[in-house]
């Protein structure tokens, strides 16, 4: 690793160690975290200390490339024993070599101090692309070097099954399910999952919602002998891998934005705004992550009509609605921003066993009450709005006047805020670019903006589909649950069988 950063030694970095949320799990390596999905005690792996990034260490690192800052980020959280950094720097050139954009991930200098991070230059135009391809690159490592297998479970609404589909196919080793809730995914997103005809891939449609797709799932990786015998993995944002590429998102965002090259050696460092799309709370998680690391940054999260983190942090009711809200911006239509359980755990002071039992009574009765206090601790360092599908097209439209720049619905989710919240003065805002907008021409096309779909989108439309239905029945997680446990156990029973040796 390099000396960069300023409290991290190398001494620190190879004994990174991991911790379930819920205070069940210890000191398990990234290895470890990076083949598991939720921790055998139902929680989410934490790093059990977190670095800081000091200023000289900020300083230093202005000017690097994206998948530069990547290596760096990535450098504090895996251990050279486990990936040598010379390996880790060629895995990130590897994983991210595919981008349409030489820069990977490019910023988008609009009028009146509109700026936009755009994170959705890889294969399937999400932001997911970047931390899915590093990740599978990681799990990829492991598996040759091991000589072992995995069966990768992913459940999506929307963006989520396409990039791990992408990332993973073809790849000895290792197979995906992918499963995502017919009628509320884009034709695009559809497309990306179910045209991908690889033997290693199996993608089934179920009738529900991304929330009904997580009870079984949840079931499945509590399994430890199914989880241990059958190399099971969840590619999700559950994934630690994922929320540790995201938080380079935030990162680079910093270092090219804040203009943290001014400040006089001393100073305090200037603060950044980062405005995201918010739906299963990734993103933000990372952010608020990177902001306890030292980065001095102002969180929002914006959410849809689906609007629980917005009433956990103005009113401390953290309750799922009786369904799940059908909106413009279908990738955030959830309703268990299950990645909130991390920034739960920064700010209780690593308290597992509050967050286990404020977890627990969520999942069994799909409601919670913060305290005043831990509503006011959420509040300080999070701040939130909530926006229609009529504020998601008026943001579109306007967007598009002024600019001549077409946003996705999601990133229009987060754009409103520039359109109805003043800029404080003197910090930098940006704003998250989750999605292309050319996956979502039915909103572009409602916002009456014109539309012309990529050749590569296009030639999606003729190629043959493949996937597999989830039914709805009178006990359907339950069958859900079976039916995907049985799949599993037959793909992973068949590969075996296929690498066995002749007798």
């Amino acid at each position: 690793m390099s000396g960069r950063v300023g409290h991290v030694t190398q001494a620190e970095s190879s004994t990174m160690q991991y911790c379930s949320t819920r205070g069940g799990v210890g000191g398990w390596s990234f290895r470890d975290v990076l083949f598991s999905g939720y921790a055998p005690d139902g929680g989410m792996f934490m790093p059990e200390t977190l670095p800081v990034l000091d200023p000289d260490a900020l300083r230093s690192w202005r000017g690097l490339s994206y998948p530069r800052v990547v290596v760096e980020v990535a450098s504090l959280f895996i251990p050279p024993q486990l990936i040598p950094r010379d390996d880790l720097g060629v895995l990130v050139e590897e994983a991210l070599s595919g981008f349409s954009v030489p820069e990977v991930v490019r910023v988008a200098r609009l009028k009146d101090g509109l700026t936009v991070l755009e994170l959705f230059h890889g294969e399937t135009l999400a932001f997911k692309d970047l931390a899915m391809s590093c990740t599978v690159h990681f799990l990829s490592y492991f598996l040759k070097k091991e000589s072992r297998r995995a069966v990768v479970v992913v459940g999506t609404s929307g963006d989520t099954g396409g990039s791990a589909i992408q990332s993973a196919k073809g790849l000895p080793g290792l197979d995906v399910v992918v499963v995502y809730p017919r009628g509320r995914v884009t034709p695009v997103q559809e497309k990306h999952m179910t045209t991908c005809l690889e033997d290693n891939v199996h993608v089934f449609a179920a009738d529900g919602s991304s929330d009904d797709i997580d009870q079984p799932l949840r079931r499945l990786f509590a399994d430890q002998q199914l989880v241990l015998s059958h190399g099971l993995m969840s590619l999700n944002s559950v994934n630690w891998s994922r929320i540790l590429i995201q938080l380079a998102h935030f990162v680079y965002a910093y270092l090219e934005l804040s203009e943290v090259e001014r400040a006089e050696p001393g100073a305090a460092l200037p603060e950044l705004e980062v405005v995201v799309p918010t739906g299963g709370a990734g993103n933000i998680a990372a952010a608020f992550i990177v902001k306890q690391m030292g980065v001095p940054l102002r969180l929002v999260a914006m959410v849809n009509a689906n609007d629980i983190v917005h009433r956990t942090v103005t009113r401390g009711d953290f309750s799922m609605a009786d369904k799940v809200t059908q909106t413009l911006a279908t990738a955030i239509d959830i309703q268990d921003p299950y990645n909130m359980e991390r920034v739960f755990w920064l700010l209780l002071g690593r308290d597992g066993a509050s967050v286990k039992a404020m977890m627990e009574e969520f999942q069994r009765s799909h409601r919670h009450s913060l305290s005043e206090e831990q509503r006011r601790l959420l509040s300080d360092v999070l701040s939130t709005g909530a926006v229609s599908d009529e504020g998601i097209l008026e943001t579109m439209r306007r967007c598009w006047e002024e600019n001549l720049y077409l946003l996705c619905p999601h990133t229009a989710v987060a754009v409103w805020h520039h359109y109805h919240c003043p800029h404080s003065w003197g910090v930098n805002r940006c704003y998250v670019a989750t999605a292309s907008p050319a996956k979502f021409q039915a909103a572009v096309q409602k916002a009456g903006l014109p539309f012309s779909p990529p050749a590569a989108l296009q030639a999606l439309d003729g190629l043959p589909t493949r996937c597999q239905e989830l039914r709805r029945s009178a006990d359907w997680s339950k069958d859900w649950e079976d039916r995907l446990r049985r799949h599993i156990q037959d793909v992973y029973a068949a590969r075996k069988s296929r690498s066995a040796p002749p007798p």
